[in-house]
Order: C-alpha cells, then sequence, then structure tokens
C-alpha cells in the first residue's frame, strides 16, 4: 500500500516536534498536526512561562535585599498586566520559532484536531491523510475533580492570563506546580494558601529536602495548610474546608494532577489500548498495541518532564528511520528541578528509595548562602549526597536553594558518568560557590 506519509505525528508539543524534524532529517516523509499552540504545554502553559513569572517575583526580595548592599532602592510597585503580556509576546515569538523549525525541516504542519479514522489514516479539519506510521504526541491536561463550586476555580492555564492579579490567592495541590505557583503569588504580592491534602507536599521527593522546603516556604509568609480538603468553594471564591475553616480568596488554583490527552483521538477506531491509568499503553520501544502506532511523552505518563518527552522522540526517529540497534529510553538518573523558592534540584535516588535497597552513606550539609550573611535574610540552602557504600557510588544528589536547578544539572553529567565519592573529593571546588559544597562534605552525618 502506498501512503502519503512517512510518519504522522499527532501533537506539536517538544516531543512531537522533536521527532518529526529529526525523522525528517533522516529522510522520511513527515506531518504533524496541533489543536491548540505549537510548542506544547511546557512553552505555552507550562515550564517556560511559569519560570518567567517566577524571575518575575523574585524582585520584591532582591530589592529589600539591595539594602544591605549600600543600594537605597524608592518608591516600587508591581503591575501585573506588563508581566503577563511581556509573557505572552515571548510566547509568540517561541510560537513562530517552532514553526520555522517545522517549515525548515520540510515537515507539514496541519492545524486542527486530529482523529484516527484507522492504523494507517487520520483526519484532521475535513482532511484526510494516511501514513505508514503515527506518533501520538498529545501531552496531558491539568485535572480538577468534581465538587461544590468547581466552576470558581481555574488551572495553571488560566494563570498565565488573568485579568487582574489576586490580592489573596489559594493554590490546592502538592506537586510541582502547586508549589511553583504559591511562591509565585506570593513574591508577586498576594497573600497566599497552599492546601494540600497530605501531610507534607512534594511527595516522592528526598524527605529532608520536602522537609525543609516546608520550612523556607513558611518564612516567606505562605500559609501551608497541610491534611486539609476542599469541601466548597462558593460564589465569592471563599474556600471553606473540610476542617470547617474557610479562606477568603480572589483567586482559587487547582493544581491537582494532570491527565493524558487520549480523548477524541479515535483510538478506538485503530485499536490502540489504554492502561489502568488512562494513559497510552507501550513496549520499551513506545510501541502501543497497534504495530505501526507509537506514543512518547505525558501521554503514555511516564515521567512528565519536557527533556524526557524530546529524548523519546529522538528514539522513535532513530527506531523508524535511523541506523543500528533500536535504542530504548534511559530513566535511571534522570535530574528535574522544582523552581519552588527555594529552588530544588534533585537526581537519582531518594534516601529513603536508597536506604531500602542498599547499605549507604549520607553527606548533608546546610547553611546560609553568601549573599544573605549582608542581604540578613534568614534563608538557608540544603545540599546532600546519598553515596552506595560497597562501591562508593554517588546514587544521589539533592538540593534546595537559589540556583538548584543550574547546578545540579553538571552533577547529573557526574552522576549519569558512575562518579564515586572519591570522584567528588577528589574535585577542587570553585570558591566562593554554593556549589562547592557538593566537593567538600568529608564526613557523613548518617
Amino acid at each position: 500500500m502506498s501512503f502519503q506519509y512517512d510518519l504522522y505525528v499527532i501533537g506539536a508539543g517538544s516531543g512531537g516536534v522533536r521527532a518529526s524534524r529529526m525523522s525528517a532529517a533522516r529522510g522520511a516523509r513527515v506531518a504533524v498536526a496541533e489543536s491548540t499552540y505549537l510548542g506544547g504545554t511546557c512553552v505555552n502553559v507550562g515550564c517556560v512561562p511559569k519560570k518567567l513569572f517566577v524571575y518575575g517575583s523574585h524582585f520584591a526580595e532582591e530589592f529589600e535585599d539591595a539594602a544591605g548592599f549600600g543600594w537605597q532602592v524608592g518608591e516600587r510597585s508591581f503591575h501585573w498586566p506588563t508581566l503577563r503580556d511581556n509573557k505572552t509576546a515571548e510566547i509568540e515569538r517561541l510560537n513562530g520559532i517552532y514553526q520555522g523549525l517545522l517549515d525548515g525541516a520540510g515537515v507539514d504542519t496541519h492545524i486542527g484536531q486530529a482523529k484516527l479514522l484507522d492504523a494507517h489514516t487520520v483526519e484532521v479539519a475535513g482532511q484526510q491523510y494516511t501514513a505508514e506510521n503515527i506518533l501520538i504526541a498529545t501531552g496531558s491536561r491539568p485535572w480538577v475533580p468534581d465538587f461544590d463550586g468547581r466552576d470558581q476555580v481555574i488551572t495553571s492555564n488560566e494563570a498565565f492570563y488573568l485579568e487582574q492579579f489576586p490580592e489573596r490567592a489559594v493554590v490546592v495541590g502538592g506537586g510541582y506546580i502547586a508549589v511553583e505557583f504559591a511562591g509565585i503569588f506570593a513574591g508577586l504580592g498576594a497573600e497566599t494558601h497552599l492546601v494540600y491534602r497530605g501531610p507534607l507536599f512534594l511527595r516522592g521527593f528526598d524527605e529532608g529536602i520536602r522537609q525543609f522546603v516546608r520550612d523556607e516556604l513558611a518564612k516567606k509568609h505562605i500559609h501551608l495548610h497541610f491534611e486539609e480538603n476542599v469541601e466548597r468553594v462558593s460564589d465569592d471564591r471563599t474556600v471553606h474546608l473540610t476542617s470547617g475553616a474557610t479562606i477568603a480568596a480572589d483567586t482559587v488554583l487547582y493544581a491537582t494532577g494532570r491527565r493524558p490527552n487520549t480523548e477524541g483521538l479515535g483510538l478506538e477506531n485503530a485499536g490502540v489500548a489504554l492502561n489502568e491509568a488512562g494513559a497510552i499503553a507501550v513496549d520499551d520501544y513506545f510501541q502501543t498495541s497497534t504495530p505501526n502506532i507509537y506514543a512518547i511523552g505525558d501521554v503514555i505518563d511516564r515521567f512528565q518532564l519536557t527533556p524526557v518527552a524530546i529524548s523519546e522522540g529522538m528514539c522513535i526517529a532513530h527506531n523508524l528511520f535511523g541506523e543500528g540497534e533500536k535504542r530504548k529510553q534511559d530513566y535511571d538518573n534522570i535530574a528535574t528541578a522544582v523552581f519552588c523558592q527555594p529552588n530544588i534540584g534533585t537526581v537519582g535516588l531518594t534516601e529513603e528509595e536508597a536506604r531500602s535497597r542498599y547499605d549507604i552513606e549520607v553527606y548533608e550539609s546546610t547553611f546560609r548562602p553568601m549573599k544573605h550573611t549582608l542581604s540578613g535574610r534568614d534563608e538557608r540552602t540544603l545540599m546532600k549526597l546519598i553515596v552506595r557504600r560497597e562501591d562508593d557510588v554517588v546514587v544521589g544528589l539533592h538540593m534546595a536553594g537559589p540556583d538548584a536547578g543550574e547546578i545540579v544539572q553538571g552533577m547529573a553529567v557526574a552522576m549519569k558518568a558512575g562518579a564515586t565519592k572519591a570522584d567528588f573529593d577528589a574535585t577542587v571546588g570553585i570558591h566562593p560557590t554554593a556549589a562547592e559544597e557538593f566537593v567538600t562534605m568529608r564526613e557523613p552525618v548518617r
């Protein structure tokens, strides 16, 4: 059978665009369909605009800290529309770059909701296209549970485009997005409350890091409500908790998880199966239950991280159109950062995970960042190394403090290469930096 395309990609997020471009570079005929915006969640309503907001939210503290360094800062105020609209202009610029990348690679772009008609046919905006292989890279979307007053709350998608900045904000949830937006709202001047049903947020992260960040966020006047559930949100956006307490708010943001975007894709028409969690089920090579259909990124719900989706997209391009042995994605020692305040950077096993598997030593250091010896701010940094005793290999590395993501990225390279504690000890530090602490911790604390 003759097909119009060698690969048809549904979803022009980071993973889909990378798979499209790299496949086209290998000589494949490729098209990609996108129903909303090029670049996916990360570029439009995720990591990129979020980090721009995080940068903006730091300035209030920077103005305060400046006094200790001799700077006299005059009257100041925050203008939300400027930040919001400048962010939007930057996102639109990035959308254009993504379109240019696809055009430059010779990839056809089809705008509209794509639907599978069968294993080789995709319909977009009333047009039908055939492809030998199909890749689903549709990402995920925010999920909000049903409750009384659900129509009064927003998700992170809407938070990037608020008409007015709230004086009082309530964030519900305990993951990356909830903790990051609590810091953003508070840093930009809103009275901020974080409500989480569990005993401590950031489940899955190192316990010591979680406790440390809890204490640091409290210093930044974020009101933390653990082991609380929302019963209802009234029409005036008052949040009623199951404990009987109420919180008055102008904005209530729900960050209670994300769900794979599988609805409306016509998966049943092509025999593509979902797993128990509602994500597309794939094997080690991202192949679905239908042999010529593949899936990557958030829609398979393995690691909801942009660089992971990009790397998975590279695997697809190589396996379908490259030479040599097929590749699998390596999910070990994937570094990640949470852009809360202070930042978290982490790679490898948590102390709890490592202790359940190995005999370990834990090296840990907490200290006041050098900047704050003059600013006077009561903020601390935590760094932690977890070492497997049998071979001295560093199996976990965690940091909470300024620029943690920037610092841990370099450490992730070392860990991916199998660095031992002796390698860290033999490395000469850069002085004076916070990062040097990772190569100067000599005695285990546990």
